[in-house]
């Protein structure tokens, strides 16, 4: 693996329900000593079981919005009436640590990135399909239907960008969980 100061951050987007979380979560048990996460602001209430600071900066949107002001993001974005974003910060704590950044981030995240001087890869998770997609986000059982029409609605761009030439390194498809973390794994840990 190469040096911290060579190692480039890795981006990871996907629709809300593609497994993102799920296959990060197994990277960081596997690999505890060489990633980490850059834990992203919003303005969104914390779900059950996730932590300040942890899953998410979770702040008021007066917070967030002073935060824009003091140029402190990458890259922040608003979706289903909630703000989120990636800052400066949180890059730079992970990069201290001599760990290489992973950003869960959406869409316009990732069209921000690559504005920047960061040379992140870009790795994608999609599902299986639409309707599969769907039926995750409803047996979670923590998002009411208006948000989970907000999140198939994105789903539908974010899948529509990835078909793009050039908009990510790699895509990888969660139709079998093992298959696809070790898809995960080896661009991740492989290539860095």
């Amino acid at each position: 693996m190469a040096s911290a100061e060579q190692l480039r951050p890795v981006v990871v987007s996907g629709p809300s329900g593609s497994g993102k979380s799920t296959l990060l979560k197994r990277l960081f048990q596997d690999y505890p000593n060489k990633f980490g996460f850059s834990v992203s602001h919003t303005t969104r209430s914390p779900r059950p079981n996730e932590k300040n600071g942890v899953h998410y900066h979770f702040v008021s949107r007066e917070q967030f919005e002073e935060l824009i002001k003091q140029n402190k993001f990458i890259e922040y974005t608003e979706f289903s009436n909630n703000l989120y974003g990636t800052s400066i910060g949180a890059v730079r704590a992970v990069a201290d640590e001599g760990k290489c950044c992973i950003l869960d981030i959406e869409l316009q995240g990732v069209k921000s990135v690559k504005k920047t001087d960061l040379n992140a890869r870009f790795l994608f998770v999609a599902p299986p399909s639409l309707q599969v997609l769907e039926e995750r986000l409803r047996n979670r059982g923590t998002e009411s239907e208006d948000a989970i029409q907000a999140r198939l609605k994105a789903a539908k761009e974010e899948l529509a960008y990835a078909a793009e030439e050039g908009a990510h390194d790699r895509v990888i498809v969660n139709d079998n969980l093992d298959i696809a973390y070790e898809q995960f794994r080896k661009f991740i840990v492989d290539c860095n």
